[in-house]
């Protein structure tokens, strides 16, 4: 994109002295019939190059509309991803806080048996933590599938 942003600055350059000696020409006043036509002919490629200058100026433009366009794109894709990744690692922690749990409740209700005593209060944990672990994975696993249907939702779009 630099080298289109000097090639506009080198044509603008190049206008600016034809233009210049345009006028110098037409100051020094009306010249023979010959000068006439190197008028004309400067006069037309003058016009050329501010064509071309313009031509330049608008896919530099519309280049940098696009390229704005694509970054403002991704960085909404970013954001969406980042909370995405934040609601799963929350889920994660949970879920091993809740299998830690389990595993000690579990740990105890073992405990218990080989002692040959049957405890509710160690099954009724045991199962409790039992539930929360389900629970947890149950939610990890729809902010798994909320992860992968954010990512199909755009290529179903495109589709239809």
């Amino acid at each position: 994109m630099s080298d289109m942003q000097e090639l506009a600055r080198r044509l603008s350059a190049a206008l600016e002295r034809i233009g210049t000696g345009l006028e110098a020409s037409a100051a020094d006043g009306s010249a023979a019939s010959s000068s006439g036509a190197g008028t004309a002919a400067l006069q037309e490629a003058l016009d050329a190059e501010r064509t071309t200058n313009a031509q330049l100026t608008e896919r530099v433009r519309a280049i940098k509309d696009k390229q704005e366009t694509m970054v403002s794109a991704l960085e909404e894709k970013v954001a969406r991803l980042t909370k995405q990744l934040d609601a799963s690692g929350v889920e994660l922690q949970r879920q091993k806080r809740l299998n830690a749990d389990l595993a000690e409740a579990n740990r105890a209700l073992s405990d218990a048996a080989t002692k040959g005593m049957a405890e509710p209060d160690l099954i009724n944990r045991s199962l409790q933590a039992e539930l929360e672990a389900l629970r947890a994975a149950r939610a990890a696993e729809m902010a798994e599938m909320e992860e992968i249907l954010s990512e199909l939702k755009p290529l179903i779009g495109e589709v239809a």
